[in-house]
């Protein structure tokens, strides 16, 4: 069964039914809830609409270094898992993006803009596609808890640390899938984006002004 995942605490809950309703609209695959922890009434909520919930409080990690945890515990459920940051606007039905996996890897779009700005590759974790459990999957847990960078796409940047491991353990996805923010101020994103990916503070002003039209 093919699935998708998305989590969130406290502070970014704000986004959760708007990121729901969007992509209800267009997509009809089920959803899965890692909480990371939300509110009473936000939980009531998503045991309403998501097609099952993750508990994720009494783990030690915090934020968004919950999320690679959150991803192994779906993997031992669903065969294929699609990772969805809540600050992603989903504008089509995505449900194609599971024909990308590739065992032993995780599928992510490269973050041009990091990528640009720093002369190495990158790719931006607000997407991540895999199957089951591989070994990178684990990997990059057992690096958030010893070695924690900013955060999650940082500790899994520097853990491959080289281009020949960036090729062995990533499979690039199509920009469509996640066009960020940023690709609108380096004029490169995608016209035909599936998913607008509105990262950082300017891009949660971005959301609230979509949320209020």
């Amino acid at each position: 069964m093919n699935v998708f995942l998305t989590g969130c605490d406290k502070n970014t809950e704000w986004m959760l039914q708007w990121w729901y309703h969007e992509y209800s609209k267009y997509n009809t695959t089920p959803v899965i809830f890692a909480n990371f922890g939300v509110s009473h009434t936000t939980l009531e909520w998503a045991k309403d609409n998501f097609h099952d919930i993750i508990d994720m409080t009494n783990q030690k990690q915090s934020g968004w270094f919950l999320k690679p945890l959150a991803m192994r515990e779906a993997g031992k459920v669903y065969s294929k898992v699609c990772w969805i940051d809540t600050d992603c606007h989903v504008l089509d039905n995505i449900s194609e993006i599971f024909s990308f996996s590739k065992k032993e890897k995780l599928g992510m779009v490269q973050d041009r803009p990091w990528t640009k700005r720093t002369g190495e590759i990158w790719h931006n974790s607000g997407i991540v596609l895999f199957e089951n459990n591989p070994k990178i999957l684990n990997d990059w847990i057992n690096e958030i808890q010893s070695n924690p960078r900013k955060g999650d796409q940082e500790t899994l940047h520097y853990m491959l640390k080289t281009p020949l491991n960036v090729l062995i353990f990533i499979e690039d996805l199509p920009f469509i899938y996640n066009t960020l923010r940023l690709d609108f101020v380096d004029g490169v994103a995608q016209k035909n984006a599936k998913v607008h990916h509105w990262t950082g503070a300017k891009g949660k002003e971005k959301i609230k002004e979509i949320m209020d039209k």
